[in-house]
């Protein structure tokens, strides 16, 4: 921590939220002459470089001001009227729940600007594709940063252009089908939460995300909570993706580019979940204790449907695609988190904020390392990619005598550890973290959420809330399970006769790979780390603001 002036706080915030915007601007304009380098290309995938990293350096400035003794305090803070009619203010802040978001955003946006620049996405003019990605920044970390409801909204929707034409325009096989999931999906549940929110400013008389958190829905009858929850809880469960509103999601990650994948699994499916601890949680906590046991039954539903879902794809013989396996497994993940905010628990709602953040460092990660072997080998499909098991086809020509049994035969596949070792560790490394492995950021997460669930807030059943740990718990299991056989058939294994070594891990890629691998490892054995920023903010926010 180190002390910085209260002015400059609100100057870096400011910068945080709006810089991306401003770079998306610039760089629709023709780069001056000296700066072209070798193309007009590279000079505007530099460009993305740069404005994401001065965007990452803003960010880390903000982690070192921040009053680290004081994280339930909103910092940073700005408040300008903006739509005085309405009430709506131009409100930023940031507190110990949404400044790692913060981080974590600029962190992985400046990490798929850097692997871009090196492996451009292949599709139309870079150009549009940075101004896409800054645009989607900006969106998402207004979304982290904003305390209004009304600009809240705005934020949540501004992600919805930029990633369908990430989709749509530089994705892969399927991608227009993709892209229009994943909009109307979004979209419809974005309409409904439009109108919960509206319902509560109206009523409330206060747009004000602060001044709603305090009164603690006390100025908001039964009724009304129950109806907002209802409509936000809809909207915000499409984005997480809460099973069932989640069948957007396999398709969307199957089909866009390396970066979409990684800032859709990363950033953008926090956002949902942030909405219900930030807004849903404080504002109407009668409405959401109805909703909670539902809620957490469709969270465990996710996680056992997703873990089966990749047991599905995982099969020898059922053409899963690695692609759809992670995003399938987000289904289960982010099940976590909601069962852990539906403890309406300091735990639950602690390890849901940890798993996030672990979701978006691990899922980024492995995203990253699919896209590294489909241009590796051109194929994300599973049996492409694993080693055959032996059969006894028909012997290759001079292998065998007349009127012998046929010999086994092994078709050459992957097999990561002998032809490209680094890719292959970091494979490991990244399913081992996903699967919840102790000493990695996967296994404090789902651990809070599951104690939260072993005594929840009072008001829930804790029959039932038992019920759900239990079904969660088997479900770590199964993630275990098809991780683990992930790693058996792409990453091990052996072939009869010599096949070709595939291009290992290439520096840009351990330049782009190295801090979620560390992040990973840092936030397994040193958990206060973060913990010591969300515990106080998030007992705030249960108490109301009167802690």
């Amino acid at each position: 921590m180190i002390d910085i002036n209260e002015s400059v706080m609100r100057f870096l915030l400011a910068f945080v939220v709006v810089g991306p915007l401003l770079g998306a601007v610039a760089v629709l304009l023709p780069a001056p002459p000296g700066l072209k380098g070798k193309s007009p290309e590279q000079a505007v995938l530099r460009h993305g470089v740069t404005m994401t990293g001065v965007i990452l350096a803003a960010a880390l400035a903000l982690a070192l001001g921040f009053d680290h003794h004081h994280p339930s305090r909103m910092q940073a803070t700005t408040d300008i009227s903006w739509i005085p009619a309405l009430d709506v203010r131009i409100h930023l802040g940031i507190d110990g729940i949404s400044l790692p978001l913060v981080v974590l955003t600029a962190l992985l946006t400046f990490l798929c600007a850097l692997y871009s620049y090196f492996k451009p996405p292949t599709g139309p003019s870079p150009k549009a594709f940075i101004a896409l990605l800054l645009l989607l920044e900006t969106g998402t970390l207004a979304t982290f940063a904003v305390l209004d409801l009304l600009l809240f909204f705005l934020a949540f929707e501004t992600v919805l252009i930029p990633m369908y034409f990430l989709i749509a325009r530089w994705g892969g096989e399927g991608r227009t089908r993709a892209a229009w999931k994943f909009i109307l999906f979004t979209l419809l549940g974005s309409v409904v939460m439009l109108l919960g929110l509206l319902l509560i400013g109206i009523k409330a008389g206060t747009f004000d995300m602060v001044a709603l958190a305090t009164d603690n829905g006390r100025s908001l009858t039964a009724s009304v909570q129950v109806i907002a929850v209802l409509a936000i809880g809809l909207g915000l469960a499409v984005k997480t993706p809460m099973w069932p509103l989640h069948s957007w999601l396999p398709d969307a990650h199957t089909a866009a580019p390396t970066t979409g994948s990684v800032l859709l699994a990363g950033v953008l499916l926090k956002m949902g979940t942030y909405g219900f601890v930030r807004i849903l949680l404080p504002v109407a906590p009668h409405g959401f204790r109805t909703f909670a046991p539902y809620l957490a039954a469709f969270a465990v539903v996710g996680i056992i449907y997703g873990s089966l879902a990749c047991l599905a794809l995982v099969r020898r013989g059922a053409k899963g695609d690695l692609k759809r396996l992670i995003a399938y497994s987000s289904v289960g993940h982010m099940g976590f988190v909601l069962l852990g905010i539906a403890t309406m628990t300091p735990t639950g709602v602690n390890g849901a904020l940890f798993a996030n953040i672990a979701h978006g460092l691990i899922t980024g990660l492995l995203f990253f390392l699919v896209g590294a072997l489909k241009e590796r080998t051109g194929s994300t499909d599973l049996d492409t990619l694993a080693l055959a098991s032996p059969d006894h086809g028909p012997a290759t020509s001079g292998s065998a005598t007349s009127g012998s049994a046929a010999p086994h035969r092994f078709q050459p596949g992957l097999a990561l550890y002998g032809r490209a070792p680094r890719l292959g560790g970091l494979l490991a490394f990244g399913a081992v973290a996903s699967l919840g492995l102790p000493g990695l950021a996967g296994f404090w997460g789902e651990m809070l959420s599951l104690f939260g669930a072993f005594e929840p807030a009072a008001g829930l059943s804790r029959p039932a809330f038992l019920t759900f740990m239990a079904i969660g718990a088997f479900g770590t299991l199964l993630t275990a399970a098809y991780m683990l056989i992930v790693v058996r058939r792409v990453c091990m294994g052996g072939a009869e006769r010599e096949v070709p070594k595939l291009a290992d891990v290439q520096g840009y890629e351990f330049a782009a790979w190295t801090p979620l691998v560390a992040l990973t490892v840092v936030a397994g054995l040193w958990p206060r780390a973060l913990l010591g920023l969300t515990d106080p903010a998030v007992h705030q926010l249960l108490a109301g603001g009167t802690r």
